[in-house]
């Protein structure tokens, strides 16, 4: 049996607008709506798929799965995420290699690093 990863799929109690919020990020556009219950986000630079599901209350403590988004300026993405909503929650530095971790408007944990 041979397994495909086909989307990455996010607990949400308002999926469609943090649907968008990720589509404007990522460059890409929500290709299905499914009466607001499973929003699907693909192209641009999401990776294959990206699913935003209906859920009746927030999932609590931290989510066991993030986002690595690699940009060319991290400083400079990070600027730009914070100003469309995104809240900076830590930095780390592994040698010379520095990352900073994220929260989006629904608070999921996501990292931009250089590439």
């Amino acid at each position: 049996m041979t397994l495909k990863v086909v989307s990455v799929t996010v607990d949400s109690t308002d999926p469609l607008p943090l649907a968008q919020w990720w589509a404007d990020r990522l460059d890409a556009r929500i290709v299905a709506t499914n009466d607001g219950w499973f929003v699907i986000v693909s192209g641009g630079n999401a990776p294959g798929q990206l699913a935003f599901q209906k859920v009746d209350e927030a999932t609590p403590g931290k989510n066991s799965w993030h986002l690595d988004l690699g940009v060319s300026d991290r400083v400079a993405a990070v600027a730009e995420l914070v100003t469309a909503g995104a809240t900076v929650v830590d930095e780390h530095t592994m040698g010379d290699f520095t990352w900073s971790v994220l929260t989006d408007p629904q608070g999921n944990v996501f990292c931009v690093a250089p590439h």
